[in-house]
C-alpha cells in the first residue's frame, strides 16, 4: 500500500512516532527523593548531555511530505499556511524539516532538543539573548507501516512503550547528523560502569558534565541539566538530572 499524508489517520501517525520516556537512573520516591535502586547497565555506556529544552519531532514521511510535533502532539504539516505555534517548534524547525529528504521506503523521525528562547525556565542557562538553536539526539525508522497502522491506537501505545520502535545505532546516528547537515547533543564519554551510590552519582555527574556544552552565547549562565546514559546496543538507557539529586539531599538532608 502506498502512503499518503492526506489518507493516513493522524492521531496513529503521531502515537507511533512519539519518543519513549526514559527512566530515571535511580528510581524515584515520595516527595522527590531517590531510591537505591538503578537502571542495570552492561557492556559499554555512552554519556551524551540532557539538554533542558522542548522535545521535537521531525516526521519524514515516505510520500515527500513531512509533520512536525512536540512531545505529545502534531503541530504542523507541509505545506500548511496555519500550524500550532505551539513552543516555537513549527517556526524554527519548518525550514530544516523542508530541506531534509525523504525515503519512499520508509517513515524516519528526527528527534531533536529545541531549546533557548523562552521554551523553558533554563533557558537562561544556554543564552542571555533568548536566542534559540537545536541538538539531534536520535533518529527512529518505521519500516512496513501498514500493517502497524491496521492496528487501535491502544494496540500501537502498548507496541511503542514494549520497544517496538527501531532507532539507528550510534555509527549510523553521527552518520545520519554529518548527512542532513545538524549537530547531535555533545558525545561526553562512552565508559563502562556507573556508580549505584545517590552520593556518588551526583559526585559523577559535576565530573563529568560541571556545565553545558551547548550553551548558545557567552552570556548564557552554563548550567547543564544532566545526562542521559545507555548501552551500544540500546538495551539500556537512563537519565540523571542534576535537579534530582540535589532535591534528594534536601529532602533527605543527607550530604551530596
Amino acid at each position: 500500500m502506498t502512503f499518503s499524508l492526506r489518507d493516513c489517520e493522524l492521531n496513529k501517525l503521531n502515537s507511533l512516532t512519539k519518543y519513549p520516556s526514559i527512566p530515571t537512573y535511580h528510581a524515584l520516591g515520595e516527595k522527590g527523593s531517590l531510591l537505591a535502586d538503578t537502571i542495570s547497565f552492561a557492556g559499554d555506556i555512552i554519556l551524551t548531555e540532557k539538554v533542558d529544552g522542548t522535545n521535537s519531532r521531525i516526521i519524514l514521511l515516505p510520500d515527500g511530505n513531512f509533520v512536525l510535533g512536540s512531545r505529545e502532539e502534531l503541530l504542523f504539516a507541509k505545506g500548511d499556511l496555519i500550524g500550532n505555534p505551539a513552543m516555537g517548534i513549527a517556526d524554527a524547525l519548518k525550514d530544516l524539516a523542508d530541506s531534509l529528504p525523504c525515503s519512499p521506503s520508509q517513515i524516519q523521525v528526527l528527534y531533536l532538543e529545541l531549546y533557548g528562547g523562552k521554551i523553558t525556565a533554563a533557558s537562561k542557562q544556554y543564552t542571555s539573548q533568548q536566542s534559540i538553536s537545536w541538538r539531534l539526539f536520535d533518529i527512529g525508522i518505521i519500516e512496513n507501516t501498514a500493517p502497524l497502522f491496521s492496528q487501535s491506537l491502544a494496540e500501537i501505545s502498548a507496541w511503542r512503550e514494549h520497544g517496538g520502535q527501531s532507532f539507528l545505532d550510534e555509527e549510523q546516528l553521527a552518520q545520519a547528523a554529518e548527512n542532513y547537515g545538524l549537530t547531535l547533543t555533545p558525545r561526553i564519554a562512552t565508559i563502562n560502569s556507573l556508580p549505584s551510590d545517590i552520593q556518588e552519582t551526583y559526585k559523577f555527574l559535576k565530573q563529568w558534565l560541571p556545565k553545558t556544552q551547548v550553551a548558545i552565547d557567552e552570556g548564557a549562565g552554563g548550567k547543564a541539566e544532566g545526562i542521559v546514559a545507555r548501552t551500544v546496543s540500546r538495551s539500556a538507557i537512563a537519565k540523571l538530572r542534576f535537579e534530582d539529586y540535589e532535591r534528594h539531599h534536601k529532602r533527605t538532608n543527607k550530604p551530596l
